[in-house]
Parts: C-alpha cells; sequence; structure tokens
C-alpha cells in the first residue's frame, strides 16, 4: 500500500470531518476498495495489501464501535489511558501505593463513573435526584450475584470433580 493510502487511511478514522459511524465505515471501505483496485500496480506491496485488507477485513464487526458512541476511546492507548486514569484516582483517594482489591470486584461500575464524571460534572442536585430504594436494589442484586459466584468458586476448588460431575449431571 503506498503512502498515499496510509494517509487517507489515518484521515479516514480520525475523523476530524465528524461523521457518524456509517459514514466512517462506507468511507473506509470506498479507500478499501480503492486500494483493492490499484493493486495490480503495486508490484511488490501486493502481499502487504493483501494482508491489511485480510487484518481489515477479519477486525470490520468491531472496527467502528467508537464512532457510534460519543467520546469512546478510539485505540488501546485512549483506553488503556482510561483504566490508568480510575488506578491513579483509586490510589489518591485510599492514599495506598496500589489500587484496592475492590478495583477488581466493582471495577466496571467504577471505570463508567470515572469516565461519566469526567465528561459531565455532577452536582449535589444530581445525586439527589437517585431513587435510593432502586439503588439499595440494585446493590443487593450484585451482592447476592457475587457471593454466589464465590461460593461456587469455594465449591470447585474443595472438590473439582465433584463440581464438575454435578454439573455435567445437571445438564444432561
Amino acid at each position: 500500500m503506498h503512502i498515499n493510502g496510509k494517509i487517507q487511511a489515518s484521515n479516514i478514522l480520525n475523523n476530524k470531518i465528524g461523521l457518524d459511524a456509517a459514514g466512517v465505515k462506507q468511507s473506509y471501505q470506498e479507500l478499501l476498495t480503492e486500494i483493492s483496485q490499484q493493486k495490480q500496480k503495486a508490484g511488490t506491496l501486493n502481499t502487504a495489501i493483501d494482508n491489511f485488507i485480510k487484518t481489515t477485513h477479519n477486525y470490520w464487526s468491531g472496527l467502528f464501535h467508537c464512532y457510534e458512541i460519543e467520546d469512546f476511546p478510539r485505540t488501546n492507548n485512549d483506553l488503556e489511558h482510561a483504566f490508568g486514569m480510575l488506578r491513579h484516582h483509586q490510589r489518591r483517594c485510599t492514599g495506598r501505593k496500589v489500587a484496592p482489591s475492590s478495583l477488581v470486584i466493582r471495577g466496571s461500575v467504577k471505570l463508567a463513573c470515572a469516565i461519566a464524571t469526567k465528561l459531565h460534572s455532577f452536582t449535589a442536585s444530581d445525586l439527589a435526584q437517585v431513587d435510593i430504594h432502586n439503588l439499595a436494589r440494585i446493590t443487593l442484586s450484585i451482592a447476592k450475584t457475587l457471593r454466589i459466584a464465590r461460593i461456587e468458586q469455594y465449591r470447585f476448588r474443595r472438590d473439582p470433580k465433584g463440581y464438575l460431575a454435578n454439573l455435567e449431571s445437571r445438564l444432561l
């Protein structure tokens, strides 16, 4: 693939013109079609072009999700930065040098909250509108699910063969 194709691909994926997911997908598909049509002129780069097109098609189903959600991290570096920001704030809040173990259990919720507060400042009145009874019900549901998972893990560690035999008998 020649340098112009790389620049075009980069410009499409950077999406500075603000296309929606379908627009980015269509533009990128048009670029791939153009590149595959110009492959005959590429000479020694045919293998690289084939590999690029094959890899792109392998990842095609999940390639454009970041354009569907505003401010969603587009690269692995951006995503890792979001996780690093959460770990940094957790260490600052707790005073520990490492992130607390609760980050493993409730990390998905904490990450969503960290990203939400980065995008929008919440006031006390925003937080006061939360339905306490619904929050308690959700919290109990999560706690029950986690407790059941811990019990099952304990049963498996104590008697793996018996646990698997029980699962198999329930399945059949």
